[in-house]
This record gives structure tokens, C-alpha cells and sequence, in this order.
């Protein structure tokens, strides 16, 4: 198995910017598949599982996530050939799953520019966050950032930590409120699982581009229904994101979100749909396989000889997964 040391490092932000941006013009040109999630609830946990193929790749997928309580969350990939189907690599999900949930954002944003230096304002202060930050760094000249998470040692060492990463001042802030106002671009990867959402539009102003990557549960909502109601395009990084999110659902349901302003990242990618000149653009991201997939084919084609060499491992039952740091996506 390939686990989470062996892969972090591998791959850079702009690479997994690439690497998405060539899986989404196979969606685009219809060679490839995306199941829906299944979801399952037992007592003391829940379980994700995901499955993709990429035609033009040769590759298919699958992804299993689950939590147990007082346990964490795990998240495992599996790589196969599409050929044969033969079993080529399994993965440690997690750092696959913070990597391209950051860089379909930096996707998204390659498609917004912004001249000069710009000011992000961040919801959130983990893995996911940090790597909302990082991506939008890869893409804009940021002159400064701010942080809000309800733990203030949280949100105070994500400051700390990003300030010293990525080279520009990030300040933690006590409300969200004062973490979007003024903000030109602003990310949401929030662990909330509330239906009361946590970001409303009335604060953002001239904000040009929000990517909401927090929840991915019908029944609950980061942003308000006014946020996605004067955005000029709300963009999804897949149509399934338009029943698995609360406050895409709740928009649709209350005729604020027409189809005239829903367009799939891979239509924005290919330049089937524009995104407009001015006004705000919505991203709201809820992560699929074929985004797993893509990064899984790359660290397979780097590290297949050591995930070879590693494959009878992977026959105990007694090996044990690898406890996978807090995330917000599947």
C-alpha cells in the first residue's frame, strides 16, 4: 500500500492543477464515468464509497471512507486497469483527498483572473482550508489573508503555519463576518454539519470568486441562499453536486438558481460555457472519483514499482489503514 508518507511531496499544487484540468476534458468529451456516492449509516459510524472510470485514461477507481466514532476518519483508493481490470495500486486516500479538493478550486480559479495583489478571506482552519489557501496562492498575488474557525488556537496556529508557508501575512479573525467582508476571493471548507449556513451574502461585497468546499450532506449548507442568488454563475465541480449539497439543492428548490447560471467545471475548462466578465462566481465543490482517479493514475505511474513491491502486504487483513488527519470531503 501506498501510504501517506510515501506520497506527500510527490505532487506539487500546479501538477494536480494539470492533472485535473486533463481529466476534466475527458469528462467533457464524454469518456468517462462517475457513479453517484453511496452512503451508509451504522450505529457509531458511516461509510462513502466512490467509483470512476477515465476511458481515455485506462484507468478505473474506487474510494471507501469511513468514520467511527472516537476513531477518525480513514479514506482508501484503489487503482485498476481498465483493460483487464487488474488491481495495479492502493493508496491512502487522505492526502489524495486534501490535494485535489485544493487544486479543483486553483482549477476554478485559473478560469477567474484578478490583476494585482488580492486579499482571501478563508472559513475553516484545517487540512482543506490550508490547502484552499495554498491553491489560490498558486493562482493570485495575494497581499495578505484572514482566518476564522470557531477554536481560536485553531484558527491562530493556521495563521501562524500559512504566514510562514506561503509568504504573506494571514491574520485570524473572531467572526466570519470579519474574515469575508472586503475580500476578493474567498474559500469555505468549514467542518460544519448544520442547516443554519455559515456564510452569508450580504457580507461579501465585491468578492469575485467564492469556492465553497465544507459540506458535501444535502441536509446542511455553508452558504445562504442569497450567496448563490447574485452570483453572475455558480460552477460545480460535478452535476452530482447539485443533490448532494444543501445549499445547492435549497437554491434550485427556491428558483434562486436557475440552469441559466449552472454550468460543470468541465464545461467551463473546455470553454463550452464563459465565465462572465463581472459579478460574482460560486464554485462549489463536493469532490468525485475521477478527481481521486487522476491523482491515483500519476502516483501509481511515479511510485508503481514501490506499491508493487508492497503488494503482499496488502493481503492481511490484520494490516492496519492508515488513521487519516480530519477532512471535510470524501
Amino acid at each position: 500500500m501506498l501510504g501517506y508518507g510515501a506520497l506527500e511531496g510527490v505532487l506539487d499544487m500546479r501538477e494536480t492543477m494539470d492533472l485535473l484540468e486533463r481529466m476534466l476534458s475527458h469528462e467533457a468529451a464524454g469518456r468517462t464515468f462517475a457513479a453517484p456516492k453511496f452512503n451508509a449509516e451504522f450505529d457509531g459510524g458511516a461509510l462513502r464509497m466512490l467509483f470512476a472510470a477515465d476511458y481515455e485514461a485506462g484507468y478505473f477507481a474506487t474510494k471507501a471512507y469511513h468514520t467511527v466514532k472516537g476513531s477518525g476518519a480513514r479514506y482508501v483508493v484503489s487503482l485498476y486497469r481498465l483493460a483487464d481490470g487488474e488491481l495495479l495500486a492502493v493508496l491512502d486516500g487522505q492526502l489524495i483527498t486534501d490535494l485535489r479538493t485544493g487544486a479543483v478550486s486553483g482549477v476554478m480559479a485559473r478560469r477567474v483572473p484578478l490583476t494585482g495583489a488580492i486579499t482571501v478571506g478563508v472559513v475553516g482552519s484545517g487540512h482543506q482550508a490550508s490547502m484552499q489557501l495554498a491553491s489560490l496562492a498558486a493562482v493570485y498575488r495575494i497581499e495578505s489573508a484572514a482566518v476564522y474557525s470557531p477554536t481560536p488556537a485553531h484558527r491562530e496556529a493556521f495563521a501562524k503555519d500559512m504566514a510562514a508557508r506561503l509568504g504573506f501575512p494571514v491574520k485570524a479573525v473572531d467572526s466570519v463576518e470579519a474574515a469575508v467582508s472586503g475580500r476578493r476571493v474567498v474559500a469555505t471548507a468549514s467542518g460544519s454539519r448544520s442547516s443554519e449556513p455559515l456564510l452569508h451574502g450580504t457580507w461579501l461585497g465585491d468578492c469575485r470568486l467564492l469556492c465553497a468546499v465544507g459540506n458535501t450532506r444535502p441536509y446542511a449548507a455553508e452558504l445562504d441562499v442569497q450567496c448563490l442568488q447574485d452570483a453572475s454563475l455558480v460552477v460545480a465541480d460535478t452535476w452530482h453536486a447539485m443533490e448532494e449539497a444543501g445549499e445547492l439543492r435549497h437554491a434550485v428548490e427556491s428558483g434562486a438558481l436557475p440552469q441559466s447560471k449552472q454550468a460543470s467545471l468541465a464545461q467551463i475548462v473546455t470553454g463550452a460555457v464563459a465565465v462572465p466578465k463581472d459579478g460574482r462566481v460560486v464554485f462549489k465543490s463536493v469532490g468525485s472519483a475521477l478527481q481521486d482517479l487522476a491523482l491515483a493514475a500519476r502516483y501509481h505511474e511515479l511510485l508503481g514499482a514501490r506499491a508493487l513491491a508492497s503488494e503482499p502486504q496488502l493481503a492481511s487483513p490484520r494490516r492496519p489503514v492508515h488513521a487519516a488527519r480530519t477532512s471535510t470531503q470524501s
